[in-house]
């Protein structure tokens, strides 16, 4: 999957202007592979490196797996201090290629790249950890590398930007979906009783969201005919109620990838295109409609 080179360029540039880009010498060389991915040395050095992050998370899970550790414990030991070393070097050299190197450490992917090599270091110096807790704990932390993954998805702006413009609508569908889960678990309250495991309303209330979302734990079961009847009815209406959301975060980004029409009035807020040509205020977050589309380009 490529990114779109606009939004890839738009991203190269704030990170020069974040943390100083050297304006010549190997710095700057580093700071391109590195940092950026227009050249081949940078695209290159973005699939190896996300091959190597999805290798040492595949590591860390199948190590939490009991038989696989005690089968192929020295040889996922051995993969794991590879990859930390792999990580460290990278930190390290992400560090040395920037300017503000401070900067980038207290940024949060700086952060995650030293969460994920932290760990197994601490595990050296601090043994005694494990009389504490189990030291598995601490190796938990390493899947922190999968943050990383984060930095070379560029729809993940697109996909925030669509939830942001939707929040209030998927709000006004959560506000009504809580209503009904109310409702009905009272009603269940009512009908079932704390003889049918229906105790009191807040216990009927979490019945009424399982089964609303069809995940139905199976914990609490309504024994009357009355009260099957309306759970069947919840579960129906919960097939329907989960294809809401991504209706509307689907249509919101449709929205914003071919953008509004030619000649029609946008909102500057969310991006919502005019429903009527004589409206002045955008009819989803009530904010002044600015210039025509096809004026603004």
């Amino acid at each position: 999957m490529q990114g779109d080179p606009t939004v890839a360029v738009v991203a190269a540039t704030k990170e020069a202007e974040r943390f100083g880009k050297a304006p010549s010498g190997w710095r700057r060389v580093w700071f391109e592979t590195i940092f950026e991915s227009e050249t081949r040395a940078g695209r290159n050095f973005d699939l190896l490196l996300l091959a190597i992050i999805v290798a040492s998370v595949l590591v860390v899970i199948l190590d939490s797996v009991d038989t696989y550790a005690a089968r192929y414990g020295r040889a996922l030991n051995a993969l794991e201090w590879t990859f930390t070393a792999l990580f460290t070097v990278e930190y390290l050299a992400r560090l040395a290629s920037v300017q503000r190197p401070l900067r980038y450490a207290v940024s949060f992917f700086g952060i995650v790249d030293l969460m994920s090599v932290l760990p197994t270091y601490l595990a050296i110096f601090f043994p005694e950890l494990h009389a504490l807790i189990d030291i598995r704990l601490l190796r938990l932390l390493r899947v922190f590398r999968i943050l990383k993954l984060t930095e070379y998805i560029n729809e993940i702006g697109v996909l925030g930007d669509a939830l942001r413009a939707s929040r209030r609508k998927i709000l006004v569908f959560i506000c009504t979906v809580l209503t009904i889960d109310v409702l009905m678990g009272t009603l269940m309250y009512v009908i079932e009783g704390p003889e049918n495991g229906f105790s009191n309303i807040p216990v009927s209330i979490y019945w009424a969201i399982t089964t609303m979302t069809t995940v139905g734990f199976g914990d609490i079961a309504p024994k009357t005919g009355f009260g099957r009847a309306i759970a069947s009815f919840m579960m129906l209406l919960g097939w329907g109620i989960l294809a809401v959301p991504t209706g509307i975060v689907t249509a919101e980004m449709t929205h914003r990838r071919f953008g509004a029409r030619p000649g029609e009035r946008v909102c500057a807020r969310c991006g919502t295109g005019a429903a009527d040509g004589s409206a002045n205020f955008c009819v989803e977050c009530g904010a002044p409609l600015t210039a025509a589309a096809g004026a603004a380009r």
